[in-house]
């Protein structure tokens, strides 16, 4: 049986292959005694929970977390990629939000009552495209009326934002009218930067809302015709990275391979951002460490702590993770996961920390908040300027966020099941032929397999009315 051991202070190894024990899942290297510590990735991810022979497997039956909530972290700068190498470019299209790499058109409902308009509208659009835009997405949702405090701030925050991504050419607002997500406190946001990429209407103001709107998109297709691509360059572009359904070689294949392309983009001058605060929990050092400078950490140590108050808040363990499906693929401990998911971003320096729902700042490689889950967390990154989300995934899924979505698998088990989901396998890792198709989808050469529909959700965690 294949098997690969990470880092020499490592006392298991991962099978890569099926054999004594699962894909993906561990194997003492040494006899480990009960209470020792686990050590993977050159950290420790547990400690033993009985006395575990040499080449025994070892998975939740005999080893357990070993994070403590009490423990204080310190700023350790560590040396990061910061030198730039020569400057890269890509062919996007001029959008009134800047840079894109799609040229779509979002319809956005402020409150899930005027979903089905949407819908209706949307379907009509692409009916008449006639490749005029590259997608007219409806980006329904549930909410809009009935949140109060942060959620309800939250949900305009994040709808305007979505609004000024650089892949929406152009965006029409649909509301009620009666809802508390007001169609005037969003233009209100939105006016300092509309400069005709947005159009708003109630529906409850209008005769016809289905002859209203498509007079709109119609509107909006004949100016998307208009618009070709042109040369940017990669400091325009904005690369989201995260990654969902991990299993025990996604710290391994895919994870780090995705690291390596974030140093590479961010060193051409592009930006990336990492996200899921939750999975974080347990790396915290090493992702401090990484930060630019001590406010940043400051930032970023005040922004994880807010995560664990809120779990502390609800009654819930903080270190209430993996998921089923992780524990099935190999990953057994929280420290584990988070170890592996930070990996994602890299060696360059964290310059930034972007509250939910805010758009990036500073160039290179920004921390966002947002949690784990996939949807919530990829259109929190669709929402901080992202035009692309590289998603890294071990058990696979077919979810597409509002910008597109490359899924990269860990194991070529999930590739060959699912090709109609994944666009990438990262095993083994080639992180020439990745660049390249990432170079393709943002070129317009590529489309992702997931790319011909689009959703969000919203991060909530208040009192619905």
């Amino acid at each position: 049986m294949k098997e690969i051991i990470i880092n020499p202070k490592d006392n298991v190894k991962v099978a890569l292959e099926q054999g004594l024990v699962p894909m993906g899942h561990k194997i003492a290297r040494f006899s480990i005694k009960k209470g020792e510590y686990i050590i993977k990735y050159g950290e420790v991810i547990g400690k033993a929970t009985c006395d575990i022979a040499e080449g025994e497997w070892v998975h939740t039956h005999n080893m357990a977390t070993c994070l403590n909530e009490s423990r204080s972290f310190v700023y350790q700068k560590k040396k990061t990629l910061d030198e730039r190498i020569e400057s890269g470019c890509f062919l996007g299209y001029p959008n009134a939000n800047g840079a894109g790499i799609r040229k779509n058109i979002f319809i956005i409902p402020t409150v899930g009552c005027v979903n089905g308009i949407c819908k209706q509208l949307a379907e009509m659009a692409n009916n008449e495209n006639a490749g005029r835009a590259d997608d007219i997405f409806a980006l329904t949702h549930q909410f809009g009326c009935s949140q109060l405090g942060e959620d309800a701030e939250n949900i305009t925050k994040l709808l305007c934002s979505i609004a000024r991504n650089p892949n929406a050419s152009f965006v029409l607002f649909v509301g009620l009218g009666c809802e508390n997500n007001t169609l005037h406190g969003i233009e209100n946001v939105l006016n300092k930067y509309n400069v005709g990429q947005f159009a708003f209407f109630n529906c409850q103001e209008v005769e016809d809302e289905i002859a209203y709107g498509m007079d709109i998109l119609r509107s909006f297709l004949s100016k998307s015709q208009k618009l070709v691509r042109k040369e940017f360059p990669l400091s325009a572009l904005t690369i989201g990275l995260k990654c969902g359904g991990s299993d025990g070689l996604s710290g391994i294949t895919a994870n780090p391979l995705v690291g390596k392309l974030c140093d590479r983009m961010v060193q051409k001058g592009a930006n990336a951002i990492l996200t899921e605060i939750p999975e974080m929990f347990g790396a915290e050092q090493c992702i401090f460490n990484q930060c630019a400078s001590k406010e940043v950490f400051k930032k970023l140590s005040a922004l994880i702590e807010s995560y664990k108050e809120s779990y502390r808040a609800n009654n819930m363990p903080i270190y209430e993770n993996p998921s089923p499906g992780n524990k099935e693929g190999g990953i057994t401990t929280l420290e584990e996961k988070s170890l592996g998911c930070i990996l994602k971003g890299g060696h360059v320096a964290v310059n930034d920390v972007i509250g939910y729902g805010e758009v990036r700042r500073q160039q290179g490689l920004s921390v966002l908040s947002a949690p784990g889950n996939d949807l919530i967390a990829s259109t929190a990154l669709a929402a901080a300027g992202c035009n692309l989300v590289l998603f890294t995934t071990g058990r696979g899924t077919p979810l597409s966020a509002c910008v597109p979505t490359l899924k990269i698998a860990s194991n070529l088990v999930l590739n060959q099941k699912k090709s109609h989901w994944i666009d990438f396998c990262a095993f083994p890792p080639d992180e020439d032929s990745l660049y390249s198709l990432v170079m393709q989808t943002v070129n317009g050469e590529y489309r992702c397999k997931s790319e011909s529909y689009a959703e969000i959700a919203f991060y909530k965690s208040g009192v619905t009315l």
